[in-house]
Formats: C-alpha cells, sequence, structure tokens
C-alpha cells in the first residue's frame, strides 16, 4: 500500500525535477496547505510584461509571474484565492537580483 500521509497535491517525481532542472536550470518549490507547485525562475521577458501589468493591478504582478515560472505540480496554486494568494508571498524571492556596483572613472 503506498503511502499517502505526506505526499502533497502536484508533488512531482524526482525523474520529473531533474527533467525541469535540466530544461530550465533552478527550480523551485512553493508549498502551500498541502498543495506543492514547481516553479523556474523567470526570464527578463516575463518580468517585463508582468510590471507592465502590475501597474493597472496589482495581483496581476503575481498571476503573471506565477503563469510564465510554473513548470509543474499542483494546478489549484493558479486557480484557488486562497493559495494563489499564499504562494504570492513567496514569488519576489525566485528572482535573483545581482549585486552590481558603480565606479566613476
Amino acid at each position: 500500500m503506498e503511502n499517502t500521509e505526506n505526499k502533497m497535491v502536484g508533488q512531482a517525481t524526482p525523474e520529473e525535477i531533474k527533467a525541469w532542472k535540466e530544461k530550465y536550470g533552478d527550480i523551485f518549490a512553493v508549498k502551500c496547505d498541502g498543495h506543492v507547485a514547481y516553479l523556474r525562475k523567470p526570464s527578463r521577458k516575463a518580468l517585463s510584461y508582468a510590471s507592465v501589468a502590475g501597474k493597472t493591478d496589482p495581483l496581476k504582478f503575481n498571476e503573471v509571474i506565477l503563469k510564465e515560472c510554473f513548470v509543474g505540480g499542483s494546478e489549484a496554486v493558479k486557480t484557488d484565492d486562497a493559495l494563489f494568494l499564499g504562494v504570492s508571498a513567496k514569488l519576489a524571492e525566485i528572482i535573483e537580483v545581482k549585486e552590481a556596483e558603480l565606479e566613476k572613472l
């Protein structure tokens, strides 16, 4: 009998995660209320589109990032408002910004 006590809705197999890493690079698991979604880093194009959409509707930024970065897992995180808001609180953490230096010459 399969142990489903700790299994989350949308949980991927190690093989799926490995394939996503090979295709997209870093993969992030965002967990909320028994559901898990797997996300990749957003592209510059996705960030640009999300930023423009977010100017008129602040939640639209998170919707665009979630849609563009979602590679697998529970579809409910995109459709259930409570799960979406829970996941939205973590989306900023997948956007990596490198530290730059400016030097006047």
